[in-house]
């Protein structure tokens, strides 16, 4: 400490605020926004908002998620009851071949594994579809770009599912241990080539809009703004309607098995998924790609643990208050230290190092995250097993899950052309911030549903605790509680409705809040808390039996609730922050001290008109 002391000079903290850059002259309301096309200060806070019109190329990226989705849906919807359950009697495939059982309430199943080993492994699956994003993300944006990427790890996966119709066929079916080892295989290979799309593809969709804040007058006369922060918001609204979309598409998955056998069932998304590599090389002359910046994933470790050197304390509190502190950064800008004196690990310039700084504030937002993908992972699975208890009148109760995806369908237009274009026109600033907490309230309040509703099910099932999804009579004949399966639809809408508000939000905060060149990173760190989601719930598993359900869905939601009150009340503040933070890496610089003028390119949005 004593070394680095010697070598620092009394840095200058005072920087020009977003403000400052953003207009032209801050006290002058005539004076244009940079960037924008001729927009000034006084109708940037006076006329009302909209979002612009896509361009094609986005929409063909849209595509490759509603078929990606549709595959990945038609999977793991089915996994439940693939893993959980045995073959129906007198069955090689899974199917149900009894009619009587299939009007009624027989269900497909096929490896006999009981309920905690399907938890066990439906959770595995999650963590790595969710972890392996990271490593996508490295490769996107220091080595292949995001497009070449894409493409790539989509090959990966399309192999991963034929893998998985391999481990469901009937004469692997005949082995049940050969079958789990077959599927386990095909989650992994699935799961990376998940990695490559899942942190790429959106931040890839988003680039296609490459507009400008301008005006424009509408039919009614009306002069408004096209947004390029609602366009986005737009986008990320309309992109989780094809992720839902495509998810509907896999409620035949339930039918198929049931039906036709568990081969069959995942032979379908693995022909739909062939589209994927096939719509991504239709579009490859037209997409806009950001091409790899190479090591400055590297560097901004290295800027992260710079800063971090010095706050590191034996003491806990001391290391915090020294994360806390305004001079956090300070060993890692070269304006501290003296002309000739800076160390020779530091490559990169004082804007460089604001954007980690900056990044690093807007990404510590995701870390509560993990807390609500624990509410939502009960619609995956456990509430499937809730619905295999109730009076299912032949519904599959794998089915019930795709409720989720209907509502998103429903409601993400109705929020996108009449709520959020509401609260604009009254004034009504609904920022991410607030969007998330309700996210977090409304996903604490469906896991409360859960917990009485299954309260009821202990109450009325013939078994009661024991096993309520696997009740049967002495003639093997399937007992169920009365209550009609359909009432399990609340928990599924209202976790439709937090992800409207949290979910599609952490999409679009982390694609704004990143520097250009660090998107898929950003992104992949957000869908990260995903994977420690499920290290929680693998941690569980012990407790994730049906006769402890009510208490496991009710902590769920009061824990929702707690942590996103103190999730509301830690960032608040950066609601005020907005305008600043979208402002990050917009440039087409990357921040390394090599690049002087004569080697940049200037930006297209840098132009002040």
């Amino acid at each position: 400490m004593a070394a680095f002391e010697e070598k620092v000079k009394t840095p200058i903290h005072k920087q020009e605020s977003f403000e400052d850059e953003k207009f032209n002259h801050h006290d002058d309301a005539n004076s244009i926004i940079e960037g924008s096309k001729g927009v000034t200060r006084h109708e940037f806070d006076t006329l009302r908002h909209m979002p612009d019109r896509l361009p094609y190329t986005a929409w063909l990226v849209v595509f490759v998620e509603f078929a990606e989705r549709w595959t990945y849906y038609g999977t793991v919807n089915i996994y439940s009851n693939y893993i959980r359950a045995p073959l129906p009697k007198g069955s090689h495939t899974g199917a149900v071949i009894d009619p009587v059982a299939r009007a009624g309430n027989g269900s497909a199943g096929a490896l006999g594994k009981g309920q905690q080993k399907s938890f066990a492994i439906r959770t595995l699956n999650t963590f790595f579809v969710f972890f392996t994003p990271i490593l996508g993300a490295v490769i996107a944006d220091s080595k292949w770009g995001r497009y070449k990427t894409i493409m790539i790890f989509s090959i990966i996966c399309l192999v991963g599912h034929v893998i998985l119709v391999g481990s469901a066929s009937p004469a692997s079916l005949e082995n049940p241990d050969t079958a789990t080892a077959i599927l386990i295989l095909a989650i992994l290979v699935m799961g990376l080539g998940a990695g490559g799309l899942k942190s790429n593809v959106s931040p890839m969709i988003a680039e296609q809009y490459q507009g400008k804040l301008r005006k424009t007058t509408l039919k009614s006369g009306e002069t408004v703004l096209m947004s390029p922060e609602v366009t986005i918001q737009s986008i990320y609204l309309w992109f989780y309607a094809a992720i839902n979309l495509g998810a509907c598409g896999a409620i035949s998955a339930s039918f198929l098995a049931r039906d036709h056998g568990y081969w069959v069932a995942f032979m379908v998304p693995t022909g739909i998924f062939v589209l994927v590599p096939a719509v991504l090389f239709i579009g490859r002359k037209h997409y806009i790609k950001t091409p790899p910046r190479g090591s400055i994933i590297l560097e901004t470790i290295r800027v992260i643990r710079m800063a971090l050197g010095p706050a590191m304390s034996f003491n806990p509190a001391n290391t915090i208050r020294a994360i806390k502190a305004p001079t956090f950064w300070d060993p890692a800008r070269p304006s501290t230290y003296a002309a000739g004196k800076a160390p020779a690990a530091i490559t990169w310039d004082e804007e460089f190092v604001g954007e980690v700084a900056r990044t690093c504030n807007a990404c510590a937002v995701f870390l509560f995250f993990p807390f609500y993908w624990l509410c939502y992972s009960q619609i995956d699975g456990n509430l499937a097993t809730v619905a295999a208890g109730m009076t299912l009148h032949g519904t599959p109760n794998d089915l019930i899950q795709n409720l989720n995806s209907i509502s998103l369908i429903i409601m993400i237009p109705i929020f996108d052309y009449f709520i959020y274009p509401f609260l604009r026109r009254r004034g009504i600033n609904f920022t991410p911030i607030k969007r998330i907490y309700a996210g977090f309230i409304v996903a604490g309040f469906a896991m409360l549903y859960a917990a009485v509703l299954q309260h009821f099910i202990y109450k009325t099932s013939p078994c009661h605790d024991n096993l309520p999804s696997a009740c049967m009579s002495a003639d093997k004949e399937t007992l169920a509680s009365p209550i009609n399966v359909w009432i399990v639809a609340g928990p599924y809408i209202l976790v439709a409705l937090s992800e409207i508000f949290a979910s599609i939000t952490s999409l679009e905060y982390a694609f704004t809040k990143a520097p250009t060149r660090m998107k898929s990173v950003v992104m992949a760190f957000s869908q990260f808390q995903t994977a420690l989601s499920s290290c929680l719930n693998l941690a569980m598993t012990p407790v994730n039996t049906e006769d402890k359900f009510g208490w496991l869905f009710g902590s769920f939601g009061v824990t929702a609730v707690i942590i996103g009150t103190i999730f509301f009340f830690t960032f608040r503040d950066l609601d005020a922050k907005e305008a600043e933070l979208n402002a990050i890496g917009k440039g087409n610089r990357a921040g390394f001290v090599d690049e002087t003028p004569d080697k940049m390119k200037p930006h297209p949005d840098t132009t002040v008109l």
